[in-house]
């Protein structure tokens, strides 16, 4: 257990560093900035980078809603969550320190940690509503997507690949609404760090991803009957 809560901390620590740092530090860099699709394909590739490096010690969970998704997928035991959430969450706030660190020794650093929220702290405006609604969609769809590429009838060695992008796209719909979270460990690191707003829109990005992640998990458990992974 030692080994895996230590493989999704440094986990989660690489998925919020790659992604929360490219938007940071790249995303609008001047001339040759790598804008959402940049951002939307970094955080697919922290994911399935770690799937392939971890996914056979943790199972490269990163993600407080996708180990709470396979405990209600019945893929993973409720008793030792608990360790892999706060290692998650651990690795999260440790990304978001070091990304505060390098961002502040750029002059005009505004203190901006690539944060989630709604309302005015919404990229594009959008309200409350609006960013629980897709953020319980998009993460109900990752599980399913995580749960149908790993389980056992699934063509072998692909799912890191199909999770990944899985990402991607959900990172590709949904910046302009949230920023994107689907995770509450991404969110919690840098929120703790940047403070404000972000820090009190914050139960919405563990409440939404949690629901739609145990509801993804659901459905699949439902259309997918049992397998062997």
């Amino acid at each position: 257990m030692t080994q895996r809560a230590l493989a999704e901390l440094l986990g989660t620590f690489w998925l919020v560093f790659g992604g929360c740092g490219s938007a940071i530090l790249a995303a609008a860099f001047p001339d040759v900035g790598i804008g959402l699709l940049g951002v939307s394909f970094a955080f697919g590739l922290t994911v399935l980078t770690m799937a392939y490096a971890i996914g056979h010690i943790s199972g490269c969970h990163l993600n407080p809603a996708v180990t709470l998704g396979l405990v209600a997928g019945g893929r993973f035991p409720m008793k030792e969550a608990p360790v892999y959430i706060i290692a998650q969450v651990i690795g999260a706030i440790l990304a978001a320190a070091a990304l505060f660190s390098i961002a502040n020794g750029a002059e005009g650093f505004s203190g901006g940690l690539a944060t989630n929220g709604f309302g005015e702290h919404s990229p594009g405006g959008y309200n409350m509503m609006a960013g629980l609604i897709a953020e319980v969609i998009l993460t109900a769809f990752f599980l399913m997507i995580i749960m149908g590429a790993t389980d056992g009838r699934a063509p072998a060695g692909f799912a890191p690949i199909a999770i990944g992008l899985g990402l991607t796209l959900i990172h590709l719909i949904s910046i302009p609404v949230t920023n994107t979270s689907v995770n509450p460990a991404r969110s919690t690191g840098p929120a703790l760090l940047e403070g404000g707003i972000a820090l009190q829109q914050l139960w919405l990005f563990w409440v939404a991803p949690i629901v739609g992640g145990v509801l993804g998990a659901i459905a699949y458990r439902v259309i997918g009957g049992s397998d062997d992974s």
